[in-house]
C-alpha cells in the first residue's frame, strides 16, 4: 500500500481537534496536530454557534499541517448532527445556526404533529422525535416568521458549511443529512410530503453526496487562509457517529456499538431501514452510515450530565478524569439511579440539583458528595445501557455478541465494567478517536487504498488493541435492574 495522510477535523460539541492519520503497510498511524474548544455561545437568551471562531480554529489545524511538514491527500469534517446554516442567493450566511440545546425548539414537534401526524412523519424518516430535529427547527423558524427563512435559498449542515467555505461547492452529505427528518430512508433523498407540510420548498436542499465522493478542492482564497494546496475536500461521513461506526474493529456483524462521548449513540448495522410498529413506539432512529448501511440506534444523554456537573465543580475544584473515575470507583454502587433521558436533565442551569431533584422526587436517597454524584451517572448510564441493548436485541436479525464501545467513553475503565456487567456481554473499548479513524479511513476509501467498509476495518484492526471486559456479578445487577421502572 502506497503512504498516504489524510487530514482529520472531528468537531464536537464542546471540543474539536485536527488529526493527520498516515496509511503505511496496512496500519494507520494518527499524529493530533491540534485541540481546541468549541461550544454554543449565549446572545440575548439564544444559543448560537460561534462559526467565526470554529472556523479560526479549524485553519489553525491547517497551519500546524503545514508547520508538521505534512502534505496531506485530502481532508475531511465531521461533526455533531441537525445544526444548519441558511444561505441567500449570493452564497452569503444570512444566520448564525442555531445551536440544537436552545429552546426555540421547544414544544415545535406537537405543533407540527398537528399538521402531519406523529406516525406519519416516523414512516416518512424513520427518524426518532427530538425536538431538536432540523425538522423541527426549520418548523420553529418559520412559525417564527423568519427574516432568514424567507430569504435562504441554501441550507447547509455544519460540516457541509464549513466544506463551502473551502470549496464554493454547496452539497449535503447522506449521513449528516440523515439526522435531519428531512430525508427519506428507502430513497435516500428528500421526502416531499414533509417539505410540504413545512410549507418549505425541498429546493432549499442540496444535492446530496454519498461518504467517499469529493466534494471539491480547496480554492484560492481558502489556501491563503489554510496555507495547504488545493487538495480535494471529501465528504467522510460528516455525522460523528457515522464516521465513529465506521472505525469500530468488528470482524463479523454480531455485535452492537457504543459511540460514547457527550451523547451516547447505541445501535446495530442493518442493510435496510427498520420502520415498524414496535421502532415507532420505542422511538428508534435510521441514520446514513458509510458504505450506503443504516445506523439503527438511540440516543441516549451520555457524559453530558457528568461534563456538566464538572464544570460546576471546576470553581472549587477541577478534577481530572482520572480523579473522577477514582472516586466513583470507591463509592457503594446502586444507592442512586436516574433516567439519563430526563427531560430536566436537557440543559439545567445546575446538574446537580436536577440530579439530586430526581432522586428526590423518586424516593430515593439524594447524593450530597461530588463522588456520589459521579457513582450515581455512571450507574445510571450502565443500567440505560441495559435497558436499550434488550430493546436492540428484538430488533436485530443477527445475535448481539458483543458490545464494541468506541469515543473518548472507551477510556473509561470503571464504566466500561460496569456496563459488561449490566448488560452480560463482554464490552469491547476502542478505539477512543473512533470518529477521527472513521473519518480518515473514508478519505482512504476515497484514494483508493482500501476499497469497502470491511478493508477499512481490517486496517483498523491491525492497528489497535481495544480492551476486552468480561462481565461480573451478572445476577447481582440483573437484581438490581429488576427493580428500575424507566
Amino acid at each position: 500500500m502506497k503512504e498516504h495522510t489524510f487530514l482529520s477535523f472531528d468537531l464536537g460539541a464542546t471540543s474539536g481537534r485536527s488529526i493527520a492519520g498516515t496509511l503505511a503497510n496496512g496500519k494507520l498511524h494518527m499524529q493530533e496536530l491540534t485541540r481546541f474548544p468549541n461550544g454554543p455561545v449565549e446572545s440575548n437568551g439564544r444559543f448560537y454557534w460561534d462559526m467565526l471562531a470554529l472556523f479560526t480554529s479549524i485553519t489553525g489545524g491547517f497551519r500546524a499541517c503545514v508547520d508538521a511538514k505534512i502534505a496531506p491527500s485530502s481532508v475531511g469534517f465531521d461533526t455533531w448532527g441537525v445544526d444548519f446554516g441558511l444561505f441567500g442567493k449570493h452564497g452569503k450566511i444570512l444566520n448564525p445556526p442555531f445551536a440544537y440545546r436552545d429552546p426555540y425548539t421547544n414544544g415545535m414537534p406537537e405543533k407540527f404533529f398537528e399538521i402531519m401526524p406523529r406516525r406519519e412523519v416516523y414512516n416518512a424518516t424513520g427518524i426518532q422525535v427530538m425536538n431538536f430535529n432540523s425538522l423541527y427547527q426549520l418548523f420553529a423558524l418559520k412559525q417564527a416568521d423568519s427574516a432568514a427563512l424567507e430569504r435562504a435559498t441554501s441550507l447547509l449542515f455544519i460540516p457541509d458549511l464549513l466544506a463551502y467555505v473551502l470549496t464554493k461547492e454547496m452539497r449535503n452529505e447522506f449521513t449528516i443529512a440523515s439526522t435531519s427528518q428531512l430525508l427519506n430512508p428507502y430513497t435516500k433523498t428528500w421526502d416531499p410530503k414533509i417539505f410540504d407540510a413545512l410549507g418549505i420548498s425541498p429546493s432549499l436542499m442540496q444535492p446530496l453526496v454519498m461518504p467517499g465522493e469529493v466534494i471539491g478542492k480547496i480554492k484560492e482564497r481558502a489556501i491563503l487562509l489554510t496555507g495547504v494546496a488545493d487538495i480535494p475536500v471529501v465528504a467522510v461521513g460528516t455525522h460523528d457517529t457515522a464516521s465513529a461506526v465506521l472505525a469500530v474493529p468488528a470482524l463479523d456483524e454480531n455485535f452492537a456499538y457504543l459511540s460514547s462521548g457527550t451523547w451516547s449513540l447505541m445501535g446495530i448495522e442493518c442493510k435496510e431501514p427498520i420502520v415498524s410498529e414496535e421502532s415507532y413506539r420505542q422511538n428508534f432512529t435510521n441514520e446514513g452510515g458509510v458504505g450506503g448501511t443504516t445506523r439503527f440506534l438511540k440516543n441516549i444523554t451520555g457524559m453530558w450530565l457528568l461534563e456538566r456537573c464538572k464544570s460546576e465543580w471546576a470553581s472549587r475544584r477541577d478534577y481530572s478524569y482520572a480523579e473522577l473515575v477514582a472516586m466513583a470507583t470507591a463509592e457503594t454502587p446502586f444507592r442512586f439511579f436516574v433516567d439519563p433521558d430526563a427531560p430536566e436533565f436537557a440543559n439545567p442551569k445546575s446538574m446537580t440539583e436536577a440530579i439530586a431533584g430526581r432522586c428526590a422526587s423518586t424516593g430515593q436517597p439524594v447524593p450530597v458528595s461530588d463522588a456520589e454524584f459521579v457513582r450515581c451517572i455512571f450507574d445510571s448510564l450502565a443500567m440505560k445501557y441495559r435497558y436499550t441493548l434488550d430493546k436492540l436485541k428484538g430488533f436485530a436479525s443477527h445475535p448481539i455478541e458483543r458490545l464494541h464501545v468506541i469515543g473518548g467513553g472507551a477510556k473509561n475503565e470503571l464504566l466500561n465494567q460496569l456496563t459488561a456487567n449490566a448488560i452480560g456481554l463482554p464490552v469491547v473499548a476502542g478505539p477512543s478517536e473512533a470518529t477521527a479513524i472513521g473519518n480518515i479511513m473514508a478519505q482512504a476509501m476515497a484514494a483508493g487504498c482500501v476499497a469497502s467498509v470491511n478493508e477499512a476495518r481490517a486496517v483498523i484492526r491491525a492497528s489497535v488493541q481495544p480492551e476486552v471486559y468480561e462481565p461480573k456479578d451478572t445476577d447481582v445487577w440483573d437484581k438490581a435492574f429488576e427493580k428500575l421502572a424507566w
